[in-house]
């Protein structure tokens, strides 16, 4: 059966991926590389050095919720993404570095050689000078979270720990030199059922973001620039270092106590309190 077409879509993209080395990002890339109208130079794959398990694993303190909610992360990822990354092709072209690297001038150079029409960033290090500079207008990041409510690390964890499910999504933005603060492109939401974990949520949404990503990519001369949300009066910045037992134990308690149910009977009005940027190219797209 032949593939679905877009109406109106452009021709194909050249992009350059960069991300990390997690299954989800493994997934990403080589989904994102299969994509019809997609070309996949090059994969930047940074490493796990610096992860949160990583650091939560050098923790001396106790941190038994920790581990034991970055396992069930693990296992939620296997269940979802294991078996396309062992099957599927792999047309991602991945280059391994450690964390951090990606601004090094080698990679720089790598990269801008290949003159990619985009850059599409997941899940890396936070971009600095030249990237930036020489892919303006052209390089989007991929934020798991909404911004300008959430920024930082952990930003669809957040939103569960705060009794707050309306705020876990996803959000396409030109990349700036700040953390999670260009200008958004495109917003989507989490979808959710009855007796959700946090994992099963998450995972929900970053194959419902990898559809988006793709049409967002063939689809990028058609975007509109839309009208930005305003700031809010509170912004809740978070780092790794903010994971705490506490959290994961309010996370727990929140989930027992029917959150997501209480959200799904009144999702229409909570997420009306919080309306996402949504461009009209990306509206009529087909997520094939």
């Amino acid at each position: 059966m032949p593939e679905a077409k877009e109406q109106g879509a452009m021709p194909g993209k050249r992009i350059v991926i960069l991300t990390g080395s997690e299954l989800r990002h493994a997934f990403f890339r080589k989904f994102m590389a299969l994509r019809p109208g997609i070309e996949v130079l090059a994969t930047w794959c940074e490493g796990l050095e610096k992860s949160l398990g990583a650091l939560v694993e050098k923790q001396t303190e106790a941190n038994d919720l920790r581990k034991a909610h970055l396992k069930a992360r693990e296992c939620a990822e296997r269940d979802f993404f294991q078996l396309f990354v062992e099957h599927a092709e792999d047309r991602s072209n991945p280059v391994f570095i450690p964390k951090g690297d990606i601004n090094k001038p080698e990679h720089v150079e790598r990269i801008v050689a290949l003159r990619p029409d985009l850059l599409v960033a997941y899940g890396c290090s936070i971009i600095r000078g030249a990237l930036l500079e020489t892919f303006a207008g052209r390089f989007v990041n991929v934020h798991l979270g909404l911004s300008p409510w959430y920024r930082g690390s952990g930003t669809n964890f957040w939103p569960l720990v705060n009794d707050e499910p309306e705020l876990v999504g996803v959000t396409f933005m030109h990349i700036d030199a700040g953390v999670d603060t260009g200008e958004i492109i495109h917003q989507i939401r989490a979808d959710y059922c009855p007796s959700d974990t946090a994992h099963t949520v998450g995972n929900r949404l970053i194959r419902k973001m990898a559809f988006e990503c793709a049409a967002l990519v063939r689809n990028f001369d058609r975007l509109e620039r839309m009208p930005q949300p305003p700031e809010p009066e509170v912004v809740r910045y978070y780092r790794k270092k903010d994971f705490t037992e506490e959290s994961v134990k309010l996370l727990r308690e929140n989930l027992c106590n029917g959150m997501i149910e209480r959200y799904l009977a009144r999702r229409e009005q909570r997420d009306a309190r919080f309306p996402l940027v949504r461009n009209p190219a990306l509206e009529t797209a087909i997520r094939d």
